[in-house]
């Protein structure tokens, strides 16, 4: 069965059980600092799981596309990818477990579906501590469903529990199903979560505790589903296939890294899995609706890190012809130009960026090779120049040049705790959290932007903000600085819309309504056919008319005094401004 058929079943299967299809949500999060890109289905509903209404109703479904960062030296198995597809369903207050693992149990092994053995399937269910006791309700549900009690692990927490996303909110227990990759006359009669031949195909989380700041868990008011199962993971099992980058989803790509280095991928299989997964995530990254470029800052650091290392794998593989990582590029867009038609739509600047970083880390190379035949520390090529410690390690061997790897092992974990220890404190919180401070900072977005409209016009429009406890972040679209004019003018405008104390109101509508009435929206972003739009103002006065998911808060007298700190650019023809109230 190919990934394609996969997709179409899944979608169809819950759409069956009353699930409504939304689409994929960006890789970049919207008013989210706590994470750089989503990295699973839950995070574009985070505001609906903490009680927020759905526009499509209460019971979800899609594949979302994410990007997972903190493994990215694990990349070169049979089953780690930094891009890859979710395959998600949701409750919001709906259904609860029973109904959740019947229908999980019934994709998987009905005939019509999956067809999946049932022989070959085992579970685990959350064991229970101090904070949440035994998931025996789910225990139960997997035995009436005819799973062996001997293939039912009972796990900790650290294996069947998850949450919350930030340091407080919605958490719960979850039950895994495995699947037997080995041989059928091995499979073992209990199932041991410990052995690799079972694979972990799906997660049924059950969010039903809220975490509080003193650390207790209290119950949920409105429980919640949160499934997952990763596309490229089921469809290398629906192949018989013990090696996600033999499926259609990676081949192509394999196929073009074999024509360039003129190599076999059977003889160099880490290199290859790892040319392909890390140009793919880029390809990704960049194509995204809200595409990001190679930098040195947040993502575009993670894009720079994931060419660069495909490039340096590519050099070890022989690949010589120069601005080759645009090739394997192509085949990216093209295999999934279907299902993500924004990757095609953006292909120039996705080619034109991989084009540019080549030359660009051609450079450093050089500069980085001449600085080790003069003696310079390895940490501070690492470092300055982005000289990777592994080319070092090559090129002294080759040279037969000394280096002191211990000296450069000791920096380098310092480097990593203070980055991990910045990293911490950059990306916690966040509307992850909801608390009333960046619910107040996210409503007053909608308030700048209306002034910035009308200010500098209508063509203005949103590109993408980014929100914490302490400030906001709001980039829009604009071709050059702003006088000191005109920012008095917007802060001006938004400070009046608060002191005339302004409702918020909220109107589900169709999208075509939506536009019909004028409300602002990111139009090349995929909207459901439902939407909310929110209003500031009354009586045909309105101030502010959006698009938008949430959270807000009921007037605008409740947010006090606004002050743009900054104005700056953040790229080619887009602006950004930094903002607090006070």
């Amino acid at each position: 069965m190919l990934a394609k058929e996969i997709r179409g079943k899944y979608l169809e299967f819950f759409k069956n059980k009353q699930h409504k299809i939304i689409q994929s949500a960006s890789l970049i999060p919207e008013n989210d600092p706590s994470v750089l890109f989503t990295t699973a289905g839950m995070h574009p509903l985070v505001p609906y799981l903490m009680g927020e209404k759905h526009p499509a109703g209460r019971r979800l479904v899609d594949v979302q596309k994410c990007v997972r960062t903190g493994d990215i030296e694990e990349v070169g198995d049979t089953t780690h990818h930094t891009f890859f597809e979710m395959l998600g369903n949701w409750s919001l207050g709906d259904y609860f477990k029973k109904e959740s693992l019947e229908w999980s149990w019934e994709f998987l092994t009905a005939k019509q579906w999956l067809g999946l053995d049932p022989q070959r399937l085992a579970v685990s269910v959350f064991a229970g501590d101090k904070d949440a006791p035994f998931d025996e309700e789910s225990y139960k549900i997997w035995v009436d469903l005819g799973v062996n009690k001997k293939r039912i692990a009972k796990l900790s927490k650290s294996a069947n529990w998850w949450g919350p996303a930030g340091e407080t909110g919605p958490c719960g227990p979850d039950s895994e199903i495995f699947y037997w990759v080995g041989d059928m006359n091995k499979i073992p009669e209990s199932f041991n979560d410990d052995n690799d031949l079972w694979v972990e195909i799906w997660n049924n989380v059950f969010m039903e505790y809220n975490k509080r700041r003193d650390g207790r868990f209290q119950k949920l008011e409105q429980k919640n589903v949160d499934t997952g199962m990763g596309l490229e993971r089921i469809t290398t099992v629906m192949q018989r296939l013990n090696d996600d980058y033999q499926t259609e989803l990676w081949l192509n790509q394999i196929s073009e890294i074999e024509k360039l280095s003129g190599k076999q991928y059977s003889e160099n299989k880490k290199e290859m899995r790892i040319i392909a997964d890390h140009l793919k995530a880029s390809v990704f990254i960049m194509g995204d609706e809200r595409g990001i470029g190679p930098t040195n800052t947040d993502q575009g650091y993670i894009v720079r890190r994931l060419i660069r290392r495909a490039i340096r794998y590519g050099k070890q593989l022989g690949i010589t012809q120069g601005l080759w990582t645009k090739e394997v590029a192509k085949i990216v867009i093209d295999d999934y130009k279907d299902i993500y038609p924004e990757l095609e739509k953006n292909k120039d600047f996705v080619l034109e960026q991989l084009e540019k970083e080549e030359m660009q880390f051609s450079k450093t190379l050089e500069k980085g090779l001449r600085e080790l035949r003069k003696g310079v520390d390895p940490f501070v090529l690492f470092t300055t120049y982005g000289f990777p410690i592994e080319m070092t390690q090559e090129i002294s061997q080759e040279e037969g040049l000394k280096v002191n790897f211990k000296d450069f092992e000791k920096k380098m974990k310092q480097h990593q705790e203070l980055s991990r220890t910045a990293s911490a404190g950059k990306f916690k919180g966040g509307l992850a959290d909801n608390s009333v401070e960046t619910t107040r900072l996210h409503t007053v977005a909608h308030l700048l932007l209306a002034s910035l409209r009308k200010v500098l016009g209508e063509e203005v429009s949103q590109k993408g903000s980014n929100i914490t406890a302490e400030r906001l972040r709001f980039d829009f679209s604009y071709p050059e600085k702003l006088t000191d004019g005109q920012k008095t003018k917007v802060e001006e405008l938004v400070n009046e819309a608060i002191q005339q104390d302004l409702p918020i109101i909220c109107e589900e509508t169709s999208l075509e309504e939506a536009k019909k009435s004028g409300a602002v929206g990111v139009f090349e972003a995929k909207y459901g056919e439902r939407v909310k739009v929110y209003k500031i103002g009354e009586n045909g006065d309105i101030f502010s008319n959006e698009i938008c998911g949430g959270p807000h808060i009921g007037r605008t007298g409740e947010l006090g005094r606004f002050k743009i700190i900054k104005e700056e650019s953040s790229s080619a023809g887009v602006r950004r401004i930094k903002a607090v109230l006070e």
